[in-house]
Protein backbone atom coordinates (compact mmCIF):
# COMPACT_ATOMS: atom_id res chain seq x y z
CA UNK A 1 0.00 0.00 0.00
CA UNK A 2 1.36 3.40 -1.03
CA UNK A 3 2.22 5.77 1.81
CA UNK A 4 0.43 9.09 2.08
CA UNK A 5 2.62 11.78 0.40
CA UNK A 6 2.61 13.93 3.55
CA UNK A 7 3.77 10.97 5.63
CA UNK A 8 6.58 10.26 3.19
CA UNK A 9 8.05 13.69 3.91
CA UNK A 10 8.22 13.12 7.65
CA UNK A 11 11.79 11.74 7.78
CA UNK A 12 13.07 14.81 5.93
CA UNK A 13 11.12 17.12 8.22
CA UNK A 14 12.49 15.32 11.27
CA UNK A 15 16.00 15.61 9.92
CA UNK A 16 15.60 19.35 9.44
CA UNK A 17 14.15 19.83 12.95
CA UNK A 18 16.97 17.85 14.50
CA UNK A 19 19.61 19.73 12.53
CA UNK A 20 18.20 23.01 13.78
CA UNK A 21 18.65 21.80 17.36
CA UNK A 22 22.17 20.44 16.93
CA UNK A 23 24.89 21.58 19.33
CA UNK A 24 28.44 20.78 18.09
CA UNK A 25 29.93 21.00 21.59
CA UNK A 26 27.36 18.57 22.98
CA UNK A 27 27.96 16.28 19.99
CA UNK A 28 31.60 15.96 20.96
CA UNK A 29 30.77 15.25 24.61
CA UNK A 30 28.10 12.64 23.90
CA UNK A 31 30.32 10.92 21.34
CA UNK A 32 33.10 10.61 23.92
CA UNK A 33 30.64 9.30 26.52
CA UNK A 34 29.25 6.65 24.17
CA UNK A 35 32.65 5.75 22.74
CA UNK A 36 31.91 6.77 19.14
CA UNK A 37 33.11 9.23 16.55
CA UNK A 38 31.35 12.61 16.35
CA UNK A 39 29.90 11.85 12.92
CA UNK A 40 27.42 9.38 14.40
CA UNK A 41 25.65 12.18 16.25
CA UNK A 42 24.05 15.49 15.38
CA UNK A 43 24.43 16.66 18.95
CA UNK A 44 20.77 17.07 19.96
CA UNK A 45 19.99 16.61 23.64
CA UNK A 46 17.82 13.61 24.47
CA UNK A 47 14.81 15.53 25.87
CA UNK A 48 14.65 17.50 22.62
CA UNK A 49 14.87 14.31 20.55
CA UNK A 50 12.07 12.78 22.62
CA UNK A 51 9.90 15.86 22.16
CA UNK A 52 10.37 15.73 18.38
CA UNK A 53 9.61 12.00 18.43
CA UNK A 54 6.35 12.50 20.32
CA UNK A 55 5.29 15.38 18.11
CA UNK A 56 5.76 13.47 14.87
CA UNK A 57 4.32 10.26 16.23
CA UNK A 58 0.98 12.02 16.48
CA UNK A 59 1.11 12.33 12.71
CA UNK A 60 2.18 8.78 11.95
CA UNK A 61 0.08 6.93 14.55
CA UNK A 62 -3.01 6.67 12.30
CA UNK A 63 -0.94 4.95 9.61
CA UNK A 64 -0.64 1.69 11.58
CA UNK A 65 2.40 -0.31 12.57
CA UNK A 66 3.55 -1.55 9.17
CA UNK A 67 3.73 1.90 7.59
CA UNK A 68 5.35 3.22 10.76
CA UNK A 69 7.99 0.49 10.54
CA UNK A 70 8.72 1.57 6.97
CA UNK A 71 9.28 5.12 8.23
CA UNK A 72 11.48 3.76 11.03
CA UNK A 73 13.58 1.97 8.42
CA UNK A 74 14.06 5.25 6.57
CA UNK A 75 15.18 6.93 9.78
CA UNK A 76 17.51 4.08 10.69
CA UNK A 77 19.16 4.12 7.28
CA UNK A 78 20.37 7.66 8.01
CA UNK A 79 22.61 6.06 10.67
CA UNK A 80 22.63 8.95 13.09
CA UNK A 81 21.94 8.38 16.77
CA UNK A 82 19.06 10.85 17.07
CA UNK A 83 17.15 9.35 14.14
CA UNK A 84 17.67 5.87 15.57
CA UNK A 85 16.30 7.01 18.93
CA UNK A 86 13.11 8.17 17.24
CA UNK A 87 12.77 4.94 15.24
CA UNK A 88 13.17 2.78 18.35
CA UNK A 89 10.75 5.02 20.27
CA UNK A 90 8.08 4.71 17.57
CA UNK A 91 8.48 0.93 17.45
CA UNK A 92 7.81 0.77 21.19
CA UNK A 93 4.81 3.09 20.93
CA UNK A 94 3.31 0.56 18.47
CA UNK A 95 3.67 -2.33 20.93
CA UNK A 96 -0.07 -3.00 21.15
CA UNK A 97 -0.01 -3.81 17.45
CA UNK A 98 2.90 -6.29 17.56
CA UNK A 99 2.48 -9.50 15.62
CA UNK A 100 4.77 -12.54 15.71
CA UNK A 101 6.34 -11.62 12.37
CA UNK A 102 7.63 -8.37 13.86
CA UNK A 103 10.31 -10.30 15.73
CA UNK A 104 12.28 -10.65 12.50
CA UNK A 105 12.16 -6.87 12.06
CA UNK A 106 13.37 -6.14 15.58
CA UNK A 107 16.08 -8.77 15.41
CA UNK A 108 17.35 -7.39 12.10
CA UNK A 109 17.45 -3.88 13.55
CA UNK A 110 19.54 -5.25 16.40
CA UNK A 111 21.97 -6.89 14.00
CA UNK A 112 22.21 -4.05 11.48
CA UNK A 113 21.67 -0.78 13.33
CA UNK A 114 22.84 -1.31 16.91
CA UNK A 115 26.47 -0.30 17.30
CA UNK A 116 26.91 0.42 20.99
CA UNK A 117 25.57 -0.12 24.49
CA UNK A 118 23.20 2.86 24.35
CA UNK A 119 21.39 1.79 21.20
CA UNK A 120 21.36 -1.84 22.36
CA UNK A 121 19.71 -0.92 25.64
CA UNK A 122 17.26 1.49 24.00
CA UNK A 123 15.89 -1.18 21.67
CA UNK A 124 16.06 -4.12 24.06
CA UNK A 125 14.67 -2.63 27.28
CA UNK A 126 11.63 -1.29 25.42
CA UNK A 127 10.46 -2.77 22.11
CA UNK A 128 12.16 -6.16 22.29
CA UNK A 129 11.49 -6.54 26.01
CA UNK A 130 7.79 -5.94 25.54
CA UNK A 131 7.69 -8.22 22.51
CA UNK A 132 9.02 -11.27 24.34
CA UNK A 133 6.54 -10.72 27.16
CA UNK A 134 3.73 -10.79 24.62
CA UNK A 135 5.22 -13.67 22.62
CA UNK A 136 7.28 -15.86 24.96
CA UNK A 137 7.60 -18.49 22.23
CA UNK A 138 10.40 -16.30 20.87
CA UNK A 139 12.46 -16.50 24.07
CA UNK A 140 14.55 -19.41 22.73
CA UNK A 141 15.57 -17.26 19.76
CA UNK A 142 16.64 -14.48 22.11
CA UNK A 143 18.72 -16.95 24.08
CA UNK A 144 20.52 -17.98 20.90
CA UNK A 145 22.12 -14.53 20.87
CA UNK A 146 24.27 -15.61 23.83
CA UNK A 147 26.39 -17.60 21.35
CA UNK A 148 26.82 -14.78 18.85
CA UNK A 149 30.20 -13.35 17.88
CA UNK A 150 28.52 -9.93 18.04
CA UNK A 151 28.91 -8.58 21.56
CA UNK A 152 25.83 -6.38 21.21
CA UNK A 153 23.69 -9.43 20.50
CA UNK A 154 25.16 -11.13 23.56
CA UNK A 155 24.42 -8.05 25.67
CA UNK A 156 20.94 -7.91 24.11
CA UNK A 157 20.34 -11.49 25.21
CA UNK A 158 20.46 -10.22 28.80
CA UNK A 159 19.02 -6.72 28.65
CA UNK A 160 15.96 -7.86 26.69
CA UNK A 161 14.83 -9.61 29.89
CA UNK A 162 15.11 -6.46 31.99
CA UNK A 163 11.69 -5.28 30.81
CA UNK A 164 10.07 -8.43 32.19
CA UNK A 165 12.27 -8.52 35.29
CA UNK A 166 11.00 -5.07 36.25
CA UNK A 167 7.55 -6.61 36.26
CA UNK A 168 8.56 -9.69 38.26
CA UNK A 169 8.49 -11.95 35.21
CA UNK A 170 10.72 -14.62 33.65
CA UNK A 171 13.05 -15.25 36.59
CA UNK A 172 13.89 -18.72 35.29
CA UNK A 173 15.00 -17.20 31.98
CA UNK A 174 17.03 -14.55 33.78
CA UNK A 175 19.07 -17.25 35.49
CA UNK A 176 19.43 -19.31 32.30
CA UNK A 177 20.74 -16.29 30.41
CA UNK A 178 23.11 -15.45 33.27
CA UNK A 179 24.38 -19.02 33.11
CA UNK A 180 24.99 -18.73 29.37
CA UNK A 181 26.89 -15.44 29.74
CA UNK A 182 28.50 -16.12 33.10
CA UNK A 183 32.14 -16.08 31.99
CA UNK A 184 31.79 -13.90 28.90
CA UNK A 185 35.07 -11.94 28.57
CA UNK A 186 33.46 -8.73 27.28
CA UNK A 187 32.83 -6.17 30.02
CA UNK A 188 29.80 -4.69 28.22
CA UNK A 189 28.21 -8.14 28.27
CA UNK A 190 29.16 -8.63 31.92
CA UNK A 191 27.54 -5.30 32.79
CA UNK A 192 24.47 -6.29 30.80
CA UNK A 193 23.75 -9.55 32.57
CA UNK A 194 24.77 -8.05 35.91
CA UNK A 195 22.22 -5.29 35.32
CA UNK A 196 19.60 -7.91 34.48
CA UNK A 197 20.28 -9.70 37.78
CA UNK A 198 20.18 -6.41 39.69
CA UNK A 199 16.73 -5.59 38.31
CA UNK A 200 15.49 -9.10 39.13
CA UNK A 201 16.81 -8.74 42.68
CA UNK A 202 14.31 -5.98 43.40
CA UNK A 203 11.55 -8.60 43.35
CA UNK A 204 13.55 -11.76 44.03
CA UNK A 205 16.37 -10.67 46.31
CA UNK A 206 16.80 -14.03 48.04
CA UNK A 207 16.86 -15.98 44.79
CA UNK A 208 19.33 -13.65 43.09
CA UNK A 209 21.57 -13.57 46.17
CA UNK A 210 21.59 -17.36 46.25
CA UNK A 211 22.46 -17.42 42.54
CA UNK A 212 25.31 -14.95 43.05
CA UNK A 213 26.74 -16.84 46.01
CA UNK A 214 26.59 -20.11 44.08
CA UNK A 215 28.34 -18.63 41.04
CA UNK A 216 30.59 -15.89 42.43
CA UNK A 217 33.77 -17.92 42.04
CA UNK A 218 33.29 -17.92 38.27
CA UNK A 219 31.42 -14.62 37.86
CA UNK A 220 33.59 -11.66 36.79
CA UNK A 221 33.74 -8.97 39.48
CA UNK A 222 32.17 -6.45 37.10
CA UNK A 223 29.04 -8.57 36.72
CA UNK A 224 29.01 -9.37 40.42
CA UNK A 225 29.11 -5.71 41.46
CA UNK A 226 26.26 -4.85 39.14
CA UNK A 227 24.15 -7.79 40.33
CA UNK A 228 24.35 -6.93 44.05
CA UNK A 229 24.26 -3.14 43.77
CA UNK A 230 20.75 -2.75 45.22
CA UNK A 231 21.09 -5.38 47.92
CA UNK A 232 21.56 -4.55 51.63
CA UNK A 233 25.15 -3.80 52.62
CA UNK A 234 25.52 -7.01 54.61
CA UNK A 235 24.56 -9.13 51.58
CA UNK A 236 26.96 -7.10 49.43
CA UNK A 237 29.80 -7.78 51.86
CA UNK A 238 29.07 -11.49 51.82
CA UNK A 239 28.94 -11.60 48.05
CA UNK A 240 32.16 -9.60 47.59
CA UNK A 241 34.12 -11.55 50.20
CA UNK A 242 36.79 -13.64 48.54
CA UNK A 243 36.83 -17.26 49.62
Amino acid sequence: MRMDPDAATIPDRIRADLQNQADPEFRTRIAEYCGHEDDRFLGVRTPVVREISVRYFKEVKPLGIDRIIDLCETLLEIRLSEHRTIAFDWSFRCRRQYRPDHFDVLERWLEVYVDGWASCDDLCTHALGDFVLQYPEFIPRVKEWSRSDNRWLRRACAVTFIYGARRGKNLEHVFQVADALLTDPDDTVQKGYGWMLKVASKTYEDEVFEYVMHNKAAMPRTALRYAIEKMPEELQRQAMKRE
